[in-house]
């Protein structure tokens, strides 16, 4: 019990020197202690989840490999091959990757039919403001992508949209604590990316750079507040006690 409590302390007082890089603009340091970070948080799921999920423990290893590959990056000059920056698909593909084990969790906890069937003009609007969404946020950055790192974006930005959508879906059908936790989580994602994307892409202000970090950092705090908890039985229908 020490050891976890310890690990914990670790990573609040890293998440605290992590935020401090940020907000003055060191780089370098804030990468390697983000890195750092997503490496002791897998570690505290390992050791502390007695109910581990594979996918939920597969996207926190995928996403803590593509943290390290981008600290390296920073540490190691990547010369692009034939003008082809491989680092950057690399670390993309893996975060891509990540979402789609967290997204695929959410999913199998879900009845598909059962969700077709009860939310049919809620999944047709959310896909439509999905599609809208991801077109609207990847062109702002059409003019600072060539054809592949565009088509890269698109993806990325459809998979986020992906997991905001099922992590709503989830908490409208199912109500309870693990549903919020997981919904607020991936709010705080969407909107991390959103805003790293303008950081990148449209204006270098570093308060977006921080305000980035500090979504995401509460987003992983929602997950694994998710992951220590099990759906609750849902409840059944009032209209029953009614018709009775």
């Amino acid at each position: 019990m020490s050891m976890q409590k310890s690990l914990i302390g670790v990573l609040i007082a890293l998440s605290v020197v992590f935020m401090g890089f940020q907000i003055f603009g060191l780089e370098v340091e804030a990468a390697g202690v983000r890195a750092s970070l997503m490496i002791l948080l897998t570690v505290l799921y390992y050791i502390r989840v007695d109910n581990k999920r594979v996918l939920f423990f597969l996207f926190l290893i995928t996403f803590s490999i593509a943290e390290i590959l981008n600290f390296v990056g920073w540490q190691v000059p990547v010369v692009p091959n034939h003008g082809i920056d491989y680092l950057y698909y690399t670390v993309n593909s893996l975060y891509i990757l990540a979402y789609l084990f967290l997204t695929l969790q959410i999913l199998i906890s879900m009845t598909l039919v059962e969700i077709l069937r009860k939310f049919p003009f809620h999944l047709i609007i959310l896909i439509l403001l999905d599609v809208f969404c991801v077109i609207v946020v990847t062109n702002t950055a059409i003019d600072r992508l060539n054809y592949y790192e565009y088509f890269v974006e698109l993806i990325y930005n459809s998979v986020i949209m992906i997991l905001l959508t099922v992590a709503l879906i989830n908490y409208i059908h199912k109500d309870d604590k693990k549903s919020i936790n997981l919904l607020i989580g991936s709010i705080f994602i969407f909107f991390s990316e959103v805003i790293q994307l303008a950081y990148f892409y449209v204006s270098n202000i570093n308060l977006l750079n921080v305000f980035c970090s500090l979504f995401l950092v509460l987003a992983f705090v929602f997950f694994y507040l998710q992951s220590r908890l099990s759906y609750e039985p849902q409840k059944e229908s009032l209209y029953r006690d009614l018709v009775a």
